[in-house]
């Protein structure tokens, strides 16, 4: 297939706001995809080029696009940046500038889906010495023999910025549209395959070839992640308990969540978003091969960090060993960790996702030898009990974690979020998770840095993100401390995020997630979420978070009204 074809539905998609539309287009494409190019195709169409759980990067920031541009195209670095700065889109940036290209390469070749694939999924391979140059060599290279819109998309997708308004529930739509019925029961097929396998081309192509079954039939693959299930906000243990009687209730520990594959002595640690850290946990691949008792197992836990006494550090010193890719060996020794076992869904060959919570819990018992202080089971009540679930919580709390999961006994392992089974109670005016949406560039002593951070909550019916405050507090200016961040490093972070600038304000792309505190919630016309928070203060930057897991404008609200009965 030519990637001018691709191009064109890109086009399509673009024009049409319609879900409904958007699917019809995308089912259309799918159709008339080869087997051997289809899940290049389906991953194309979401803007990426390996499934999200591969844990490869393009690693292109905006300046490198600017050179590779400005080579393909002849013209100089000035003429690209400022073009940029008037039009804030970069892949329209290379279509206008590509128009009015000074230079042609000598060999014209059309360009397939293929070719394109190959090239940009070598941009994450690409290490070693002269990388940079190899890099902006090979983006130019492709952005030659490009025709101006398909410069356009190529520099959008190595950017991670497509904008045609494909969310992933329009594509799962679009794979039971063009493979199977168009009805409610394709659709739950093509989400349970989905959550089993989060790869879209390669669930695509299983519906293609072996239909609505052969979805139905996909089973836990170990080494590669499975959606996790999440707990929705209790109200109150009231609540709960009226509504289920008895429950059993856990530590809702303040670490990391960490899903465990284990087949023989190989290990595989993923995060909540589906993240291999297997690299940064070493200890934990030792701990897990000398302590789990059977040969093959998914198990799920909570990886906290401890002081020497084994008392837990908070998350943002865990945070450090996230996205460590050096000095790892230092990391294990400085923050040492302990795992909190909390469920398990495959053990041996069998799966365990109609089983129940006590019947799971039960399996879970059997596949791990427990070690004090250092892999254990997640501390567990069982009753029906108001004032033993209060005390329990206290208990929680005290021990320095961030409350309890209250779940029902009879509850199976479910997929994702607001699937009932699981409630976390954490204290009314907790933190709140937000991203970063744009920010303001620093004066005096924060100049060359963002000195100010605008804060996006999530409206769950638009995908939108409203702004909800501005933060410049929390964020360091120097280093005094391990557990800092600085301006200048969230700059970094951030910088390759600008979609835009308008003198001093830069607007954001949402992707880098933050836990914030703050003195109360208040009313306010000046932000498109209604609310401000007065004085927010940066806390940590929760690299286990992605932006599904920001806290939604209904839960700042919930908050509110909380606040003013308080009062």
């Amino acid at each position: 297939m030519k990637y001018q074809e691709l191009v064109e539905v890109y086009q399509d998609l673009e024009k049409n706001s319609s879900k409904i539309k958007k699917t019809e287009i995308i089912a259309n494409l799918m159709k008339k995809t080869s087997d051997d190019e289809l899940q290049k195709v389906v991953l194309l169409i979401q803007g990426i080029v390996f499934p999200k759980f591969y844990g490869y990067e393009l690693g292109i920031a905006i300046q490198m696009m600017i050179k590779a541009i400005a080579k393909s195209t002849g013209h100089e670095i000035k003429r690209v940046e400022d073009e940029f700065k008037k039009l804030g889109d970069l892949g329209v940036v290379v279509e206008k500038l590509t128009e009015e290209k000074k230079q042609s390469v000598l060999v014209k070749k059309e360009l397939d889906i293929s070719a394109v694939f190959k090239n940009l999924q070598e941009l994450a391979y690409i290490e070693g010495v002269g990388t940079q140059d190899k890099k902006l060599n090979l983006i130019s290279e492709l952005l030659s023999f490009a025709k101006p819109k398909e410069a356009k998309y190529i520099v959008r997708t190595i950017l991670g910025d497509l904008r045609v308004g494909v969310a992933e529930g329009i594509i799962r739509d679009a794979i039971a549209k063009a493979f199977l019925e168009d009805d409610k029961e394709s659709k739950d097929a093509v989400d349970y395959a989905l959550n089993i396998y989060p790869d879209f081309g390669e669930v695509a192509l299983i519906a293609k070839s072996k239909g609505i079954e052969g979805l139905k039939k996909i089973k836990i693959k170990i080494g590669q992640p499975i959606q996790v299930m999440l707990g929705e906000k209790a109200e109150s243990i009231e609540e709960i308990i009226k509504n289920f009687g008895k429950i059993a209730a856990e530590f809702k520990y303040d670490g990391m969540r960490a899903q465990i594959h284990k087949d023989g002595d190989k290990i595989w640690i993923y995060t909540r978003r589906l993240e291999n850290v297997t690299k940064q946990f070493p200890d934990l691949v030792k701990l897990c091969k000398d302590n789990i008792k059977v040969k093959r197992c998914v198990l799920e836990g909570e990886v906290v960090g401890v002081d020497k006494n084994y008392q837990p550090l908070p998350f943002q010193i865990l945070s450090q060993r996230i996205q460590r890719k050096y000095d790892i060996e230092k990391m294990v020794e400085e923050i040492p960790i302990q795992i909190n076992f909390f469920d398990i869904v495959l053990y041996e060959d069998e799966q365990l996702l109609d089983k129940n919570l006590l019947e799971r819990r039960k399996y879970l018992e059997k596949a791990i030898k427990q070690i004090p202080n250092r892999f254990v089971l997640a501390k567990q009540i069982i009753t029906d009990k108001v004032n033993e679930l209060k005390k329990f919580y206290k208990e929680s709390l005290n021990a320095k974690q961030e409350g309890l999961f209250l779940k029902v006994i009879e509850s199976k392992y479910v997929f994702g979020r607001k699937v009932g089974g699981w409630y976390k109670l954490k204290p009314t005016m907790e933190t709140l998770d937000l991203a970063i949406i744009g920010a303001t560039w620093g004066t005096g002593k924060r100049a060359g840095w963002m000195g100010s951070f605008i804060l996006g909550c999530k409206d769950e019916k638009t995908g939108k993100f409203l702004e909800c405050g501005m933060l410049g507090t929390g964020v360091k200016e120097k280093k005094t401390a391990e557990t800092d961040i600085t301006f200048k490093e969230l700059t970094e972070i951030l910088k390759p995020l600008i979609i835009s600038e308008d003198a001093s304000q830069i607007k954001i792309k949402p992707k880098v997630v933050i836990s914030v505190d703050y003195q109360e919630i208040q009313k306010s016309p000046n932000y498109d979420s209604g609310f401000a928070l007065r004085f927010p203060r940066f806390i940590s930057l929760r690299e286990d978070k992605g932006i599904d897991d920001v806290d939604t404008i209904e839960r700042i609200k919930y908050l509110y009204n909380m606040q003013k009965k308080s009062k």
